[in-house]
């Protein structure tokens, strides 16, 4: 049994921007499951043996080659006996800047990817990166992390991944791994690069079928505004990128649906704020039940004011209708008598803004 360091932790040490938090990944050579088991490990791979570390919880993989059997990413024959060698598990990998490999301080790198790191090019190891459709969606989204280094997908990649929405292959992708890429995707400080680049090779109309790509034609770079935001959460971004579209299918937590919603029906009114009318804004406040989905609501701002939009009489206005003193309401109607309240709240806020 060899076990070797592999993926992104080698990647990451080798770029010096790993830290505690980078996610560790092994393989394991000339084992088998039982072996592991034996040692104490815990399987928890259904499609392939993957182990947990009884110490550390890291995984652990056997060595494995694969052949595809059919359509999509999950129609894949495995071969993890102990003859599989590191290098032919590496090469089913799906970039060389992923598939080397490190055993104490010895790097293995069949498929010079330290070179592709240097140069900064994100590049498929074998032509067999068009077996899984995952792989245009994880390079998309390599070209998110990695635009602050400078680096491209290199062209022949480029044509595999065409060849791969022009095949229909990546017809298969399911709509959760698309949001698992795409959401990742959004942490990253520039994720104007992963839309990008399934804008290139013409995976972009495939994987978001809904979305109107028209909206982005007045752009000279069609999704950089949504890059080095001052936020680092994922549904806020969604949202922004969202923010024109009236209705799109793309199936995400119900937080990230709501927001955007949210975003897309009144960033056009968040503009105009001071001008709308007090049957206008009673209604926005009402609708986005800003004062019971404050964290919600909270959120909302932020996308406004991450879109350049005047927040401070909107919030001046919530805090004004969150302080209303109950206490002297009319307690045998109170419904009504709190929404007359709010409205003359409104009223006057509306008469004092535009003197």
């Amino acid at each position: 049994m060899k076990i070797y360091l592999v993926g992104g932790a080698v990647r990451d040490r080798l770029l010096g921007i790993a830290d505690e938090n980078t996610e560790k990944d092994w393989v394991v050579v000339g084992s088998s499951s039982t072996e592991m088991l034996g040692l104490g490990y815990r399987q928890v791979g259904k499609d392939f043996p993957v182990f947990l570390h009884p110490g550390t919880q890291e995984e652990y993989a056997l060595a494995r080659v694969e052949r595809k059997v059919g359509i999509g990413y999950k129609k894949f024959e495995f071969d993890v006996s102990s003859s599989v060698t590191l290098e032919q598990d590496l090469s089913r990998r799906d970039l060389t800047i992923n598939a080397i490999a490190q055993k104490d301080d010895e790097l293995f790198d069949p498929f010079n990817g330290q070179e592709d790191l240097n140069n900064g090019i994100l590049r498929h190891v074998s032509n067999d990166f068009s077996d899984d459709p995952v792989r245009v969606l994880r390079v998309a989204r390599f070209a998110a992390y990695f635009k602050n280094f400078g680096f491209e997908v290199e062209q022949e990649t480029y044509q595999l991944m065409r060849q791969m929405v022009a095949s229909g292959e990546v017809d298969s992708l399911t709509p959760e791994r698309v949001f698992k890429e795409l959401n990742k995707a959004l942490s990253y400080r520039t994720p104007s690069a992963f839309f990008k680049v399934l804008t290139a090779c013409g995976a972009y109309q495939k994987v978001f079928p809904s979305l109107n790509n028209h909206i982005y034609q007045n752009y000279s770079n069609s999704f950089e505004f949504l890059d080095n935001l001052n936020t680092n959460k994922a549904h806020i971004k969604f949202s922004i990128w969202l923010k024109d579209e009236n209705k799109y299918n793309i199936k995400c937590p119900k937080q990230y649906q709501q927001l955007s919603e949210l975003t897309s029906q009144f960033y056009q009114f968040s503009k105009d704020f001071i001008n709308k009318s007090s049957r206008e804004i009673f209604d926005f406040f009402t609708q986005t039940d800003a004062l019971r989905r404050q964290d919600r609501f909270e959120d909302l701002l932020t996308v406004f004011k991450l879109l350049e939009i005047d927040i401070v009489p909107i919030k001046h206005l919530k805090n004004l209708l969150k302080n209303i003193d109950i206490s002297r309401l009319d307690k045998l109607d109170f419904g009504k008598s709190i929404q007359i309240e709010k409205r003359l709240i409104i009223d006057l806020f509306i008469r004092r803004t535009k003197k």
